[in-house]
């Protein structure tokens, strides 16, 4: 019998649950299930029975779907309390006499664990970037080879501990139990990356509704990760201010006759809506929902790219920028990214 995995991924805009059907090196998706997000803001709960309830709807349409119960899963999270750092472990080998074994590799990741964070945080993930072994940098694998000096240069990542805690209660209360958290753009980059671009460094943009998560990847390791507190949801609002409507159609105008360049948008293009305190629709030019539209998504991008200059990694990305996310598939996104850039990255976007 196959191997079930599932994973719920927890949006401002959205809850999906997939469930995985694994088969060798290849996962088929057998069940899905997707709901829209209620009592989630910008990756963080703020209504823990509306979250709860959201959760459970994408759960059982995934059950039902997949034609199977669920009863634990691996979890996105996101949010501006995510933080990261990097740090490195240190251990001795054995004298020497004796190979590395998977045991002496974990005893070096916590070894890089061991450092001070503040009591209200903890640690989600402590990634291997790379070992060195009695002075031999940039070792991938030291399992089965012989030294007496094993260090670990790690990628740690930390949540807010009630954050965290409060995901947790509310997939919980949803009938599933957490196996582990997995930040987001992590999982993303799993998935739109290739093998090659993590190798020779890349970024994932995660555009999604309320945050923007991106992961750096070098040499096939995760490098660099943040989380920034602004997405597709701003751009709606932005969208519900400029043309004074609701901001669920606000949302339906922008998925519709949304585009993020004027210059590729008909001049004569419009259509009709119903601003607050109108008796009758009005005609909205195309061009200047685009404009509204462009302002903040150079916004979004221009604060990447700062991220990704203060990681100090800029110059070593040839596989350039990947952008995914509901938000991502906003038409002319890719040129607005490609214009705010001012690197050698290359901007491109994939579906997850």
């Amino acid at each position: 019998m196959a191997e079930l995995v599932v994973g719920i991924d927890v949006g401002t805009t959205k809850i999906a649950t997939l469930v995985g059907e694994v088969r060798g090196d290849e996962v088929n998706v057998v069940g899905v299930g997707v709901e829209p997000s209620r009592g989630i803001k910008r990756g963080v709960v703020n209504d823990l029975k509306a979250a709860t309830a959201a959760i459970a709807a994408s759960v059982k349409k995934a059950e039902k779907s997949a034609g199977c119960e669920i009863g634990r899963a691996f979890v996105s999270v996101a949010g501006s309390h995510i933080a990261s750092m990097n740090s490195r472990g240190v251990v001795g080998v054995g004298g020497g006499s004796r190979p590395v074994t998977q045991e002496d590799l974990e005893r070096a990741l916590e070894a890089a664990r061991a450092i001070t964070i503040p009591h209200n945080r903890e640690v989600l993930h402590v990634l291997p970037r790379h070992y060195t072994l009695d002075g031999q940098s940039g070792v991938r694998n030291p399992a089965g080879m012989h030294g007496f000096r094993l260090e670990v240069e790690t990628h740690i990542i930390t949540g807010a501990r009630t954050s965290v805690t409060n995901l947790e209660k509310c997939v919980e209360a949803a009938g599933v139990f957490v196996d582990r958290f997995i930040l987001n753009p992590l999982a993303a980059g799993d998935v739109v990356l290739t093998e090659t671009e993590r190798e020779i460094g890349a970024v994932v943009v995660d555009i999604g509704g309320g945050t923007t998560d991106l992961a750096i990847f070098i040499e096939g390791a995760v490098w660099h990760t943040a989380v920034l507190s602004v997405g597709g949801e701003h751009i709606t609002t932005d969208i519900a201010h400029g043309l004074r409507l609701p901001f669920d159609l606000a949302e339906s105008v922008k998925l519709q006759h949304g585009h993020a360049d004027p210059h590729r948008v008909d001049p004569l293009s419009g259509f009709p809506v119903q601003p607050f305190g109108e008796e009758v629709p009005s005609q909205v030019a195309r061009t200047d929902l685009a404009m509204i539209i462009e302002a903040r998504s150079e916004e979004i991008l221009s604060l990447v790219l700062q991220e990704v200059k203060r990681s100090g990694y800029d110059g070593l990305l040839p596989a350039g920028v990947v952008l995914t996310g509901g938000s991502s598939n906003l038409p002319g996104i890719r040129d607005v990214a490609a214009g705010c850039c001012r690197c050698r990255c290359a901007w491109r976007a994939r579906s997850a």
